[in-house]
């Protein structure tokens, strides 16, 4: 066989393969030149830190070519399901969004549009043929965190300000304190919920009030935290994003989330016509690259406790250390 028979022929088994693919899922593949459209359903300002990692890996498949992308921020949960159906019936063939409040309405429409993909942030498995999930999970570097605020304790308190008791909260701040315990095992924490995604004036007063308690080192799940820090003097640990050029000499350390590795998979999955339910959770591990340590300042950091940090993070990605998933709400213990 020439070349150019055996490349048409390679063509046409993956075509065929495609073509089953669509048959199995119901999704069919897109042409391989062709953009999918995506939309994505926000329920907070796409500033808020959780819903920026998702914007910013889908603005970059969106700078690549790859789609056209539209979405809706402050979406009420109550409007959810409809925003969903309007995106559905207007043909996107990818809705990325967070269902956490409205997991039964979502489910219910993406049975509804067996031919659109489905991604969604969820506490919950797949469902369906098209229905994925996918979640942060960066307790890893959650962790290695909390051996960097061990050290950096003096007073031996840390203050700790979430949104709301959630697993997807709660397992990155019990990984934090898990961190800050193999360092120093004495410490005690303060712990206090806002009730709210984004409310930075509420955090920030919360953080005064465990600054005032003798807290010295503040995690800030939460934006308004390192605001509260930054003001009295104090040092924070960032969540999620990067915030440490934002606030020099007080973010020292943050655990970050990358979605690229996430939203690359499902965009590809739809291209090709192989989308299916499944849980894409995992792809946020560090070793997937959806989650890392950001770098520390070595002027506020010791060398001792970077390299201990460095150490345990390469264990972690040799898979030779691994931190536990604690998804029960944490609790002050002073």
């Amino acid at each position: 066989m020439t070349p150019v028979l055996f490349r048409k022929g390679l063509a046409a088994l993956a075509l065929a393969g495609a073509v089953v693919a669509a048959a199995v899922t119901g999704i069919a593949p897109a042409a391989a030149a062709e953009k999918i459209k995506v939309a994505a359903i926000y329920t907070v300002p796409v500033e808020q830190q959780w819903v920026s990692r998702i914007h910013k890996a889908l603005n970059t498949a969106v700078e690549r070519g790859d789609i056209d992308y539209v979405y809706s921020e402050n979406v009420t949960n109550t409007d959810y399901e409809r925003v969903m159906r309007e995106y559905a019936e207007a043909g996107h063939n990818l809705i990325v969004g967070e269902v956490f409040g409205v997991e039964r309405a979502a489910r219910t429409v993406a049975k509804d549009y067996p031919k659109t993909a489905f991604l969604m942030g969820s506490s919950f498995g797949p469902s369906g043929d098209n229905f994925s999930v996918f979640d942060n999970w960066i307790h890893e570097p959650s962790y290695l965190t909390g051996m960097i605020a061990a050290n950096l304790s003096k007073s031996g308190v840390i203050g700790m300000v979430g949104g709301y008791p959630i697993p997807e909260v709660n397992r990155l701040m019990n990984a934090f304190m898990d961190g800050v315990r193999e360092v120093r095992p004495d410490t005690k924490f303060l712990v206090t919920f806002i009730g709210s995604w984004y409310d930075p004036p509420k955090a920030k007063e919360a953080a005064f009030a465990m600054m005032d308690a003798g807290a010295d080192i503040m995690y800030a799940e939460r934006y308004g935290v390192s605001d509260a820090a930054k003001e009295r003097g104090v040092m924070a640990i960032g969540n999620v994003i990067d915030t440490q050029k934002e606030y020099p000499g007080t973010v020292v350390a943050s655990a970050l989330w990358h979605m690229e590795p996430t939203i690359d998979r499902a965009i590809e999955a739809v291209k090709s016509g192989t989308f299916e339910a499944a849980d894409y959770g995992p792809y946020s591990f560090m070793t997937q690259g959806g989650a890392s340590l950001a770098p520390v300042d070595p002027k506020l950091v010791d060398e001792k406790t970077l390299t201990a940090v460095k150490a345990r993070e390469q264990e972690i990605l040799d898979g030779l250390f691994r931190v536990n998933v604690n998804d029960s709400e944490p609790k002050s213990n002073k």
